[in-house]
């Protein structure tokens, strides 16, 4: 008996050594593996990777290292100051997408603390349109509807725009009203006539909208609140989410995940969401905010964001998601019909009377989706029509739309842009900027890619690996999701699953190493595969909850025989 049990210590006592010299061996491939994911998304040095793993506090970040003019702010804190001290109102100015809406809540939130006789304005994406306007500053100066005994309009703020506007900026000059330009978007040929400007192109509108507004509240020792929404706002305009941007998605999402604004713990509720991150915000919460914009009036949107009234929250939550549910049946809609006026060009220009010109920008995107090449979709109304385009990576689709002389208006980024243009003069567009795209749209370019970070065997996937790659979260535009490949994989089991059978289920085993996996999207591959069949996939590891049970799963990107 005292033999056996010795034995029997023995073995366990050998046991405990080997999976603890499993575990350091494997600790050490885990490294490596971290190692490579580094490495592929330029992460290099000591400092780059104690930034990329542990990033900086948004409130540590100095306007210098954003390459934001310490002048300009300073310039645009007394005014605001000067303001205060003489009653004046101030407007401030936003923009009708989701970075434009939570930048202006950011904002108006600030300028209220610090004391401000303020009002928000989104403008009217169908009566107004895009950005500061003379027409609308005319409105404003005149139609305002300004409270107490303060002095008449005298300064407006633009957020998420504004850069461009030279009009508007000439308008509310000549009526007496400073215009403070915080805006993110590309700058045209020269700068507009503003009386500060604080631009950098690096951050979302949102998040230069809540640098600026902290700088304001640090003057009276006070630190700004609304890094969740500058959080939603830097996802929704697919920011790179490196550097900066990952700062303030990374805190910005744990304030999110603890938010006390009633309407968007209404929409969580409604949504049934359990945590919030990138993806939470890119496909429930983002679509939500800009379905106001694109078929309402974006200020409720904007109310949604403030109301500190759990009735007013439900309200709203209900009617931003009907307004999300009819803007996707429009989208689904125009698609139908571009698609089929889809040419071989390098650039898809389509344009039609019947396109919902809140709507085009989806559909552009659906474009570059499927065909994988830019798109430009416009919506035309008379003499006078609004564009909306996206691109693919490689190619800056604002410059090719600047360089054909055309617009009469318009703004936006490398990835995604919005214009206006004469009806008459489309034709002549579409054959103009595809002409620039000959010459640098190449083949390779165009070529769709599936981004590989590297091979790896099933016996090297656990939940302490995917614990080490959770450290790459927030993912997204600029640190994707880290993605593998395995060969030699053989299907155990496959099921259909889903409205349609669209996605699969699939259970895979190299050697002894068994996974369950799902394959979103991956429907019509069903009737290649079935048990013992070998296969080569791409995938990514996550955690999967199923009646409270967490499981390690794979998430297939691609298969292939």
């Amino acid at each position: 008996m005292l033999i056996y049990d010795m034995k029997y210590h023995i073995l366990i006592f050998i046991m405990t050594n080997q999976q603890k010299r499993w575990k350091i061996l494997n600790k050490l491939k885990h490294g490596d593996i971290v190692e490579t994911l580094l490495k592929n998304r330029g992460v290099k040095t000591g400092k780059q990777k104690k930034e990329f793993l542990n990033p900086t506090d948004p409130v540590k970040i100095s306007l210098k290292s954003l390459g934001i003019k310490e002048s300009a702010v300073r310039k645009a804190i007394e005014r605001i100051k000067k303001a205060k001290k003489n009653k004046e109102s101030v407007i401030v100015y936003g923009d009708y997408d989701a970075d434009g809406i939570t930048a202006t809540a950011i904002m108006w939130e600030a300028l209220h603390e610090f004391g401000l006789n303020v009002l928000p304005h989104i403008p009217d994406r169908f009566e107004e349109g895009y950005g500061l306007n003379a027409e609308s500053v005319q409105k404003l100066k005149e139609n305002e509807s300004l409270c107490g005994e303060s002095e008449r309009l005298k300064v407006i703020i633009t957020v998420d725009n504004g850069i461009v506007a030279y009009e508007g900026i000439k308008m509310a000059n000549k009526l007496g009203i400073d215009v403070i330009v915080v805006d993110h978007h590309t700058k045209g040929l020269k700068l507009p006539k503003a009386y500060s400007i604080i631009h950098n192109s690096v951050t979302s509108g949102s998040a230069l909208a809540w640098f600026f507004a902290n700088e304001l509240s640090l003057t009276r020792g006070a630190l700004v609140s609304g890094l969740e929404l500058a959080a939603v706002g830097t996802i929704a305009d697919q920011m790179p989410l490196i550097g900066v941007n990952r700062s303030i998605v990374k805190f910005g999402l744990e304030e999110l995940n603890k938010t006390k604004r009633p309407g968007l713990l209404a929409l969580i509720k409604d949504s049934k969401i359990e945590s919030i991150g990138t993806y939470e915000v890119n496909y429930i919460i983002a679509p939500r905010i800009n379905a106001m914009g694109r078929l309402a009036q974006g200020i409720d949107s904007l109310r949604f964001l403030c109301t500190k009234r759990t009735d007013k929250a439900l309200e709203l939550s209900k009617l931003l998601s009907k307004t999300n549910f009819d803007r996707q049946k429009i989208v689904d809609e125009v698609v139908l019909h571009v698609r089929r006026g889809v040419k071989n060009e390098k650039i898809i220009v389509l344009a039609h009377e019947s396109y919902h010109e809140g709507v085009i920008g989806l559909a552009a995107g659906k474009l570059v989706e499927e065909f994988y090449r830019p798109a430009i979709v416009l919506s035309k109304k008379g003499d006078k029509s609004k564009a909306s385009a996206r691109s693919i990576s490689g190619f800056n689709i604002i410059e090719a739309i600047r360089s054909t002389g055309l617009v009469l208006e318009g703004g936006g980024h490398p990835m995604a842009a919005g214009f206006s243009i004469e009806t008459a003069k489309i034709a002549e567009f579409a054959k103009k900027i595809n002409t620039i795209a000959d010459k640098l749209l190449t083949e390779e370019i165009l070529q769709k890619k599936l981004k590989i970070d590297m091979k790896l065997n099933f016996e090297e996937i656990n939940t302490e690996l995917v614990k080490r790659i959770e450290s790459f979260n927030p993912t997204g535009l600029g640190n994707p999701t880290p993605t593998f490949m395995s060969e030699e994989v053989e299907v155990v089991d496959v099921r259909t699953v889903g409205r349609e059978s669209k996605h699969l289920k699939l259970k895979l085993k190299q050697d002894e190493h068994v996974f369950d996996s799902i394959f979103f999207g991956g429907g019509e591959k069903y009737s290649k595969l079935s048990p013992a069949t070998k296969i080569e996939i791409v995938y990514q590891l996550e955690d999967n909850t199923w009646n409270g049970r967490k499981s390690l799963q794979l998430k297939i990107k691609d298969i292939r025989r």
